[in-house]
């Protein structure tokens, strides 16, 4: 298999793009080799500059439960586009994708549409504080919720402690009222209570993606609920990524835990780049213009964008049992690459929620970050390049989730645990 135009294309745009790469995890750093170049991508599948074909089990980062050029999306979006691109004025669109999305949750009554994750979550946080009136907030190591100052910290030794940045460029003035915790331990969740009393919101990723798929324990997020109410501080569920991905009414529906707030995107933009965040009205009203808390965005509800979102969502709504059918395939994925991998003395860890799939090169469970980083990277980074050569596409990061889509076919499944057999045996030389 020749990659050559894509070293081509990755040198060229180095020269041009920090890293030659918009988002960093594509520039496949912890895995090695050249990122590929996409010239398109049509149902489940890939094709590169080169000419290769792939079977996609990234799915742009999880919007697209229903694969490439799904053909009630695409429509959609050319008859959107016919109309024109962007008003920056009230359309029809945002309040009809915005009955769909609030139709889906029972803690929700207004949502608001920004157009990213990352600006959905930054949102939401200044909410939370406008509306507490405290300044403090308490995060996840290993959860991930983009990129905003606050939010980039690095990770404590286990107990909770005030963040410091974890990147050039972020003031420690920006951080010092962020906290830290351990994905799972509701001990170290107390300790930044007691060490703060001006805790305006916990956020979490109910079901982290961002370190590889770590679901949050149920009784975990019970207590964290109860903390909470304790304190008079929100709960924020970051499900950005989760969000009609693992089940179609929110991690609520399956923890029993109801969130103060929540933040969604990807498959709600059904591809176009787009984010909300929504919760009750007595929360929402403190957003500008009707309260004092401001946000604003120029392209926040572009009519494109809720044009496929809506048509994404409705197809989804209408044909619910799918997302049995998707955990279905993907638990089978799963289990056939961990008994191949068993066979060759390779201890992984696998976990599906929804159309969501996480595997680890672990001798033990993954609970949290810590436990994610004693995973074996070399390994993943060999497995990750020769299933490339075979025509399989996975995330280019341990700490990535994948995705099924609806195009992921039975077949697709088979084919690619046999190519994991294969490789298994190449890499063990059993």
């Amino acid at each position: 298999m020749s990659t050559e135009a894509s070293k081509k294309a990755f040198e060229e745009a180095q020269s041009l793009i920090p890293g030659g790469v918009n988002s960093p995890v594509r520039a496949f750093k912890s895995v090695g080799g050249t990122p590929l170049f996409i010239t398109e991508g049509e149902g489940a599948y890939l094709k590169d500059i080169d000419g290769n074909k792939y079977v996609d089990f990234v799915q742009s980062w999880g919007p697209l439960i229903f694969g490439h050029r799904d053909e009630s999306i695409e429509k959609a979006v050319i008859e959107a586009v016919k109309h024109g691109l962007s008003f920056g004025a009230p359309t029809l669109a945002e309040t009809e994708l915005a009955k769909l999305v609030i139709s889906f949750f029972d803690s929700m009554d207004k949502v608001r549409f920004v157009s990213s994750g990352t600006e959905a979550v930054m949102s939401a946080i200044r909410l939370a504080r406008g509306f507490t009136g405290r300044d403090d907030i308490v995060k996840f190591t290993g959860c991930y919720h983009g990129h905003s100052d606050a939010l980039l910290v690095e990770a404590g030794s286990g107990a909770a402690t005030f963040g410091n940045p974890s990147s050039p460029g972020v003031p420690a003035d920006f951080t010092k009222h962020t906290l830290l915790a351990t994905y799972n331990d509701i001990e170290s969740v107390k300790k930044c209570f007691n060490d703060s009393k001006d805790i305006a919101c916990v956020i979490i990723e109910p079901i982290a993606g961002n370190m590889g798929l770590v679901p949050a324990d149920k009784a975990f997020l019970h207590e964290l609920r109860e903390l909470c109410n304790e304190n008079g501080t929100l709960l924020i569920f970051d499900e950005v990524m989760s969000g009609f991905r693992a089940t179609l009414h929110g991690a609520e529906s399956i923890t029993g835990v109801k969130p103060d707030i929540v933040t969604l995107g990807k498959v709600i933009g059904g591809g176009m780049p787009v984010g909300a965040f929504g919760a009750r009205a007595e929360i929402m009203s403190k957003l500008s213009p009707e309260g004092p808390v401001y946000q604003a965005g120029t392209l926040s509800g572009n009519p494109v964008a809720m044009a496929a979102g809506f048509a994404a969502l409705t197809k989804l709504k209408e044909n619910a049992r799918v997302m049995s059918v998707l955990e279905a395939r993907a638990t089978r994925l799963t289990a056939g690459m961990k008994a191949a991998a068993l066979a060759c003395g390779i201890t992984m860890q696998t976990d599906v929620r929804g159309s969501m799939f996480g595997f680890f090169f672990n001798e033990n469970p993954v609970k949290n970050f810590a436990d994610a980083c004693k995973s074996d990277a070399e390994l993943f980074a060999k497995f990750h390049a020769a299933m490339l050569r075979e025509g399989f596409y996975f995330a280019c990061s341990l700490y990535e989730t994948g995705f099924i889509s609806t195009a992921t076919t039975d077949e697709m499944i088979e084919e690619t645990i046999k190519a994991s057999e294969k490789i298994f045996k190449e890499i063990t030389n059993v």
